[in-house]
């Protein structure tokens, strides 16, 4: 491979991502609350892991479960005290009650952003039209990625739909990396990296002990290998 795939791994404090960069992490994405699917995490803890460690750190922007943006203006004004302390990249994502992006929330949350980086996560599989989703956000500043796994319902049922994306890179709105997560598996790797996706996310499959446990870095590791020998 030409360069090597992006892993992004989920850190909830300074020990998940000591972890997490030990085991070969090239980022991490920061979250609270995974009860609540990863919802913003303290500013405090932003800065906690930024001290801990050198890799870059993707933020979450997310106030409650589910995908409605709940309260812009909230969000708009957490997005500016994490700017404050030092944070530059992002990860976010909304939806209307119709599967449609909230195009208002979004545009304001990403005007805190000054040009950083973000990722529209997740929410895309829940849109109900994820090609118009992507068309309408395209020229958004800052936005370079899709956290996605395809489906609402994970990797498994979504992989035709992530291979064909893949094939559509560079098209208008498919500009964007692919970053692969949800329900991702190592036996997933080959055929994803294969189409060209050379972005990998994992939460649970760092913790082979489950959420209440740390990560460990040599389930980390054990992806950084694969992806790697891919």
């Amino acid at each position: 491979m030409s360069k090597r795939a992006v892993l992004e791994v989920i850190a909830l404090d300074a020990e998940d991502a000591l972890a997490a960069q030990a085991g070969g992490a090239d980022r991490l994405e920061l979250v609270t609350d995974m009860a609540a699917d990863g919802l913003t995490p303290p500013t405090t803890t932003f800065t906690a892991i930024r001290a801990a460690v050198d890799i870059d750190l993707r933020v979450m922007l997310r106030l409650a479960d589910g995908f409605a943006a709940e309260d812009a203006g909230r969000l708009a004004q957490v997005a500016r005290e994490l700017r404050g302390a030092g944070a530059d990249q992002f990860v976010l994502g909304f939806l209307d009650a119709h599967g449609e992006v909230d195009l208002d929330a979004v545009e304001r949350v990403v005007g805190e952003l000054d040009g950083c980086r973000w990722t529209f996560h997740r929410a895309i599989d829940h849109a109900a039209d994820r090609d118009a989703l992507r068309k309408q956000v395209a020229d958004l500043p800052g936005l370079d990625t899709y956290l996605t796994a395809g489906s609402a319902d994970g990797v498994d049922d979504g992989l035709a739909t992530l291979l064909a994306e893949a094939g559509r890179r560079g098209e208008p709105g498919y500009e964007q990396q692919i970053l692969v997560g949800g329900g991702l598996r190592l036996d997933h790797v080959p055929q994803l990296l294969a189409a060209g996706i050379d972005a990998f996310h994992i939460g649970g499959a760092a913790r082979p002990k489950g959420w209440e446990h740390p990560v460990e870095a040599e389930a980390v590791r054990e992806w950084r290998q694969v992806l790697d020998a891919g």
